[in-house]
């Protein structure tokens, strides 16, 4: 009889062998290995939606809008992308109707299509560390829910988080997450959707525990959301060259804070593209502004380098 690797999983408590809460195995478990990818590098410029997070007319969560500002929903933010000659537009979950229906979505991929843009993936809030209960059993439905809605407009990817160890130890949250992550993985790919978790504070603050998790994920499917601003360590590049194997999605910011630093600085974007392109990336490399200067502003200018240094 074959067992399906949930069963596995149940049957002899891997994922709590994986990190250490010493329940043994007859064999180890084989990490993940990097994304293979034949030939060489090849970098696809997007825009992540979260560049205008003030200015949609929807959002989950509160804005800053200059009184009088403009206001877009997101087949203006698709138009922007065309406007602006890019190849992709991720469509953050935001600042989309909660209650977005099917017919919605479609006629999201069909207005990208006929503007000549990809939509290069989706990004939502979850917090997959929860102790098991309906809490934790409410995120997985909801990250679910957005790989329905991430296929139905033909994105490829869905970005998520981790969360926090929320008083438990490292690695019974490392375990939580792992055992998420195969589950949603598991659905994602039934769809052809890849998860990209990102480094996106609390157990994934730092590359060391973001690359166990992901290595000990069993999913073709779950890859890492690599964003380039979230490393807040002594070696920021040095962590984002660790981590670019495995990156099924880069979101690029143009500021770091390394750690010990009092405030951010500006991001080396030649270097980031270099160590992408090193690392054999292939895929979307969506902006994603964060700094304060206007973003109306802001992003052409951020725009136009990322194309200089692409090439």
């Amino acid at each position: 009889m074959r067992f399906s690797k949930r069963k596995f999983l149940k049957s002899v408590g891997a994922v709590s062998a994986v990190t250490g809460l010493g329940v043994a195995l007859p064999f180890p478990l084989s990490g993940a290995p990097p994304r293979q990818r034949k030939g060489k590098a090849r970098l696809n410029l997007s825009l992540a939606a979260y560049s205008f997070r003030d200015y949609f007319n929807t959002a989950t969560h509160a804005q800053r809008r200059p009184e009088g500002a403009k206001i877009i929903d997101m087949h203006d933010f698709i138009d922007y992308c065309a406007d602006h000659e890019l190849e992709g537009a991720e469509l953050t979950s935001y600042y989309l109707d909660q209650k977005i229906d099917r017919a919605g979505l479609v006629a999201l991929k069909r207005h990208a299509f006929l503007r000549g843009i990809a939509i290069s993936g989706t990004a939502v809030g979850n917090e997959f560390t929860l102790p098991k209960g309906e809490k934790r059993d409410a995120q997985i439905a909801h990250v679910k829910k957005w790989v329905d809605n991430a296929a139905h407009m033909g994105a490829p990817h869905v970005r998520v988080f981790a969360g926090g160890a929320l008083g438990q130890s490292l690695k019974e949250a490392q375990a939580l997450c792992i055992e998420a992550l195969e589950e949603v993985g598991e659905y994602a790919g039934k769809q052809g959707i890849f998860l990209g978790i990102e480094n996106h504070g609390g157990i994934v603050a730092e590359a060391d525990s973001l690359l166990e998790i992901v290595k000990a994920t069993r999913s073709d499917w779950v890859g890492i959301n690599l964003d380039t601003g979230n490393f807040h360590t002594a070696d920021v590049y040095g962590d984002i060259t660790r981590c670019t194997p495995y990156a099924v999605n880069v979101q690029l910011k143009v500021e770091v804070r390394p750690r010990g630093a009092r405030q951010k600085s500006q991001a080396d974007i030649k270097r980031l593209v270099g160590i992408l392109r090193d690392g054999g990336y292939q895929g979307f490399v969506a902006l994603e502004y964060e700094a304060a200067p206007n973003p109306w502003v802001a992003v052409p200018e951020w725009l136009g380098q990322l194309k200089e240094a692409i090439g």
